[in-house]
């Protein structure tokens, strides 16, 4: 019997010396979790038995336990490197349309070939849907969907408005219109550009002019142009039929022969301040914009939406206490504000990954868009999760049902990008316990041979 209950004792030792070997081995494992390997006592006993002289019959592995506790973070300078505080896993599928699930704290991800985030064994990470303005569309990992970093441009997005504030010089002297030529800088007082974008995202350059009246004080007459190209103006209330100039509904315009356009008008008080805006037609604009007619195929000749119209705003915020408007004072001709609302074709210049998983790419053009938020994944049990290589589990009876969720909710950890979990194994730690296995190899070893010493000595006997 003593044979057996050293021979148990030797092979717990080499046992519990194979598992600090193998959490040594791992000490630089990202996402790495140390193993215990835990004993128990053998005795086995019957009714008829003198239970107070029975002797244990050795020792037995009842387990080797995964220990899921926190591992430190290292920093790295990868964004699709990440790791999980607190609790929670990466769910991993080997294939794009596989359910296959496998579970992770090793966040080493990267891009392959078709832009699908994976980590070093080929596996996709798993992330939410998300809604336009960042929510996740579903939390089910049911619903879960590989991550994708796009690989297209931001989208462009047609110039509808321009918003415009400015002083026009209340000293300049006035120019009659009708010698309006926007190829001579004598026949109109100031003149401002800016450049918007069709629906193509091309960029086109529209130019304002304006001209001090010559026949009424304290009023200038506004003039659009597309790319040198007169562009004749419309109330952005009221629309209506396109109006050119010679058409009897017209009352402001400007130019003759090939530089007629109908125009819009700026009325100011005597003191300078911004009165009124009286649209090409002669009556007041209730929301102070003017609107180009449709551009047409003569200007967008890119294949762009001709019917593309585009809207200037003269009074910025008409509620503040002090209206953002224009101005006639005595100064230079200065322009205070000149924005316009659409964007260029934009290319792919960063990934970023919020604490709660929410991964966000942003695009030359100034513009970002929410793409998936990568899911987290718990179990009720986590020591019950089967192992597999590469820092991976399984779920199993003994785990529970995998919980999906987002991070930063509940009990789920936050991510952290550019970061690494690395192994929670304790060298020191586990260099003692590498000492105290080899003691009890050597004292179980040592048993042996007294075992045998005294079955030899028997043996012996005459």
């Amino acid at each position: 019997m003593s044979f057996n209950i050293a021979l148990s004792g030797v092979s717990a030792a080499q046992k519990d010396l194979d598992v600090t070997a193998n959490n040594i081995a791992n000490v630089n494992t990202v996402g790495f979790k140390e193993s215990r390997a835990e004993f128990g006592d053998v005795y086995a006993a019957s009714l008829l038995a003198g239970g107070k002289t029975k002797v244990g019959d050795g020792v037995l592995t009842q387990e080797v336990a995964q220990q899921f506790s926190q591992g430190s973070l290292q920093f790295t300078n990868t964004a699709l490197d990440l790791a999980i505080t607190g609790n929670g896993f990466f769910a991993t599928v080997p294939e794009i349309t596989s359910r296959d699930f496998s579970f992770t704290r090793a966040g080493q991800f990267k891009l392959d070939a078709d832009n699908f985030v994976v980590n070093s064994n080929g596996d996709n990470l798993l992330g939410f849907p998300v809604n336009n303005d960042g929510t996740s569309a579903s939390v089910a990992l049911s619903t879960t969907e590989p991550v994708r970093i796009p690989d297209s441009s931001g989208s462009p997005q047609a110039t509808s408005e321009v918003d415009i504030r400015m002083n026009l010089p209340a000293g300049d002297a006035a120019i009659n219109p009708a010698n309006f030529d926007p190829t001579d800088p004598l026949t109109y007082n100031a003149a401002t550009s800016v450049t918007v974008y069709d629906s193509l995202g091309d960029s086109h350059v529209m130019t304002y002019y304006f001209i001090k009246d010559n026949a009424a004080a304290n009023e200038w007459y506004v003039a659009t142009a597309v790319d040198d190209t007169l562009v004749n103006q419309v109330d952005s209330a009221d629309p209506g039929l396109p109006l050119a100039p010679g058409d009897p509904n017209v009352v402001h315009s400007v130019g003759t022969g090939s530089n007629a356009v109908t125009a819009s008008k700026l009325v100011f008080s005597a003191g300078g301040d911004f009165v009124a805006m009286e649209t090409p037609d002669g009556s007041a604009s209730v929301d102070n914009k003017i609107q180009t007619v449709q551009l047409g195929a003569g200007i967008l000749s890119n294949g762009s939406n001709p019917a593309q119209q585009i809207k200037v705003d003269f009074n910025l915020n008409p509620t503040l206490a002090t209206p953002n408007e224009p101005s006639q004072f005595a100064s230079a001709f200065e322009v205070t504000s000149l924005e316009q609302n659409g964007l260029p074709v934009g290319r792919l210049t960063g990934i970023d990954i919020g604490p709660d998983g929410l991964v966000r790419a942003t695009f030359s053009n100034g513009t970002s868009e929410p793409i998936v938020r990568v899911a987290l994944v718990r179990f009720s049990n986590e020591q019950g999760l089967t192992q597999e290589s590469s820092t991976q589990w399984k779920e199993s009876i003994l785990s529970g049902e995998a919980l999906a969720g987002e991070a930063t909710t509940g009990t789920f950890g936050e991510i952290n990008s550019s970061a690494l979990e690395q192994a929670n194994v304790n060298l020191t730690t586990e260099l003692i316990d590498m000492i105290i296995a080899q003691r009890n190899f050597q004292a179980n070893s040592r048993a042996l041979e007294v075992n045998n010493s005294l079955n030899q000595t028997i043996l012996n006997i005459r």
